[in-house]
């Protein structure tokens, strides 16, 4: 599914396509529908910058078994 928010939208609320990404991402990792690796991929972050992001605006991190799994799948 493609999304299109015109640049009208993203002037009047005075954020780029990328941060409109990034505000999107916290806020599904926040009410738990990403998880950490699916937010950062979401945000064209590494994880580690999302984790300092959420760190910055004091998020906390909810780090459980299925995303431990999809980490250890990363990582082979």
């Amino acid at each position: 599914m493609s999304l299109v928010i015109s640049n009208e939208i993203l002037e009047k609320i005075e954020m780029s396509e990328g941060q409109l990404q990034i505000e999107i991402a916290v806020m599904l990792f926040q009410q738990e529908r990403f998880t950490l690796a699916q937010a950062a991929r979401f945000a064209c972050l590494n994880q580690l910058a999302f984790q300092k992001l959420l760190a910055n605006r004091q998020i906390p991190l909810h780090y459980g078994m299925e995303e431990l799994m999809e980490d250890f799948y990363n990582l082979q």
